[in-house]
């Protein structure tokens, strides 16, 4: 069976210039496969995702990958539905 959907496009919640440095120099000191390795569904640090694109885990490691032109458009990454707020019972 084919699936048609198509992936959205992985977007930042905030601008590449907000990411920690030094996560950003830990992350580089890691080979390209550790680090895509690291993003795999199933994993603590998996790349995941709201429905939209939105990158809520795997931000650094993204930005690294996208330093070294991988295409991180082509990772697995687990969707989690977007949450409703949460309702508080204020009379």
């Amino acid at each position: 069976m084919n699936d048609d959907r198509t992936i959205p496009t992985l977007k930042f919640l905030h601008d590449e210039e907000r990411l920690i440095r030094p996560k950003l120099d830990k992350f580089r000191k890691l080979e390209t496969c550790a680090l895509v390795d690291s993003l795999r569904p199933g994993l603590p640090g998996a790349l995941k995702t709201q429905p939209d694109g939105t990158v809520l885990d795997g931000h650094h490691r993204i930005a690294i990958l996208r330093e070294r032109k991988f295409d991180v458009e082509t990772l697995p990454r687990e969707v989690l539905a977007k949450q409703p707020p949460l309702q508080t019972d204020n009379p």
